[in-house]
């Protein structure tokens, strides 16, 4: 397949390639709209208003993500920096409440945002497995260094989204269902 002639028949300039690198680019494009779907949620819950300019931030960090491999680097080191700390300001606030609330998994439920960082999570983790199958492929050709703060922020980001998806849970009084696999022996969630 190749583009045609008609710009109104392509959605997106390196939408036929081959490449992971497009499916990475899909991905964190799809992580970039549920962040903004989030926003919108957490913007109609006065409770929430105090994540939406994390949600706001972190949803412009996704398009930057989505141009860093193919163009320049756009996460800095003090985004990252900014991340961990809104994490531990997050995760404090939880393990005031509940002091081992985040060391179980738990089935994903709740009432927006909480489906949407949910899928944000999810969607992250699959923008990183095209990091991984692109890293794979650029073996077997010239190789196209892959910076290393896109897979931490993208590895921070999922584990972000959950715990925010916990938070405001916490904060509903609405528990998720404690998950015990029957597959797995389960380890504490760190």
């Amino acid at each position: 397949m190749k583009p045609g002639k008609n710009l109104s028949e392509l959605c997106y300039t390196y939408i036929f390639e081959a490449s992971w690198l497009c499916d990475y680019e899909v991905a964190t494009d799809e992580l970039c709209a549920q962040l903004g779907m989030a926003f919108s949620a957490a913007e109609a819950d006065a409770g929430l208003h105090d994540t939406l300019p994390d949600l706001e931030r972190l949803q412009a960090l996704a398009l930057h993500a989505n141009g860093s491999i193919r163009g320049k680097l756009a996460v800095t080191e003090a985004d990252l920096d900014w991340l961990h700390a809104r994490y531990a300001h997050f995760q404090q606030e939880i393990e005031a409440r509940e002091p081992n609330r985040l060391k179980n998994f738990v089935l994903p439920r709740g009432i927006a945002p909480v489906p949407e960082l949910h899928q944000a999570r999810s969607t992250a983790k699959k923008a990183l497995r095209c990091l991984v199958r692109l890293e794979s492929e650029q073996a077997e050709r010239v190789r196209r260094a892959i910076p290393p703060e896109i897979p931490r922020f993208l590895n921070l980001l999922c584990n972000f989204c959950f715990l925010l998806a916990v938070l405001i849970n916490q904060r509903r009084k609405t528990g998720e269902p404690l998950f015990m696999s029957q597959s797995y022996k389960m380890k504490e969630r760190h």
